[in-house]
């Protein structure tokens, strides 16, 4: 293999790594950033809601600012990720009844200008990814990435694809996550399977993202995401159980984080 093309492949590599850790998370800016530390592995999680206030016993359009990372407190490698699981509350809904869908092979090898002019339509996010790479024999070198997302399916349910793609050198990801059911407080997971192809992984991650989208459908309008404001009603605002993510690495361990933001309830109607 060429060092181009190798350069190219871990490139891929830090694209997907950093990818997973870019749905819902945050809500408000009530309560300040998650930092959880497992041995060297440190995971963050920031972000915010807009709006904050909502409904109490029905969910309303809303779009989530994402902002968060992977590093290892010792400066070593990041370890290989081989699953990834974003759960979502029972406050938060995701929806795309009315969306159109994008194929994966219409993102697959294309620029971002490409792929909104395939998918346009089914645009759910935007954002950036940063990551170091490391080569063996070379010094570690930076690329930065355009992050879109789209509403798709994959293997042959729901699911959000996200596409990344760097100029330097030219790199193309698209990711995965398939909605499915979740357990316990967190009724929704997006899990995305991260195959051995797409190689070593870069030493840092760090993204930024925005993720929502309204719309009209029959004559009602519709948000990508909605979120309510469950709260008791002797209370204006409080905070809520709001995302949880956990990684399965190569060597079985699971480790992961959760993050609670908070929110003002609105009048009843």
């Amino acid at each position: 293999m060429s060092r181009r093309a190798a350069s190219r492949r871990v490139a891929a590599a830090a694209l997907a790594v950093a990818a997973p850790l870019l749905l819902w998370q945050g809500m408000g800016d009530l309560a300040r950033g998650e930092r959880t530390q497992h041995g060297s592995l440190i995971v963050s999680l920031d972000g915010g809601l807009s709006p904050l206030k909502l409904p109490r016993d029905r969910t309303a359009p809303v779009t989530v600012r994402l902002d968060g990372g992977l590093r290892t407190a010792d400066g070593s490698l990041l370890p290989r990720v081989t699953e990834v699981e974003l759960a979502l509350p029972e406050a938060g809904v995701l929806s795309s009844r009315g969306l159109p869908v994008c194929g994966q092979r219409r993102l697959r090898d294309a620029t971002s200008e490409e792929a909104l002019a395939n998918c346009g339509g089914a645009l759910v996010g935007r954002g950036h990814i940063e990551a170091d790479v490391l080569l063996p024999n070379q010094q570690p070198f930076a690329i930065r990435a355009r992050l879109l997302v789209f509403n798709g399916r994959a293997e042959g349910r729901r699911a959000v694809l996200l596409h990344a793609f760097a100029t330097k050198p030219p790199t193309v990801v698209v990711l995965p996550f398939v909605v499915r059911r979740g357990s316990g407080k967190f009724a929704t997971a997006l899990v995305a399977d991260l195959p051995p192809s797409l190689g070593p992984w870069p030493h840092f991650a760090h993204f930024e993202m925005s993720l929502g989208r309204r719309y009209a459908y029959r004559g009602r309008e519709r948000g990508f995401i909605s979120a309510s404001c469950p709260i008791p009603k002797i209370f204006t605002a409080g905070f809520i159980p709001f995302a949880r993510a956990t990684y399965t690495l190569v060597d079985g361990r699971r480790v992961s984080t959760e993050i609670a933001r908070g929110c003002r309830a609105g009048r009843e109607r």
